[in-house]
């Protein structure tokens, strides 16, 4: 747990909607349409921030 939160403060400093995104789809379960509403944001944008958040989480977790 405490990685996930390194990393998160880690990606928050690139883009602090990406981490937004995760805390709204992971932790609180909302849908790419409930978040998008949410951040005033197109469904296809919170897709993108998604992918692109999962993304740089896993690069940072795999980082010895």
């Amino acid at each position: 747990i405490l990685a996930i939160d390194q990393a998160l403060a880690r990606v928050e400093t690139v883009s602090p909607r990406l981490v937004e995104v995760v805390e709204l789809c992971f932790f609180a379960g909302l849908t790419t349409e409930e978040v998008a509403k949410v951040q005033g944001v197109s469904a296809r944008t919170v897709k993108r921030d998604w992918q692109r958040a999962k993304a740089l989480l896993l690069a940072l977790l795999e980082k010895p």
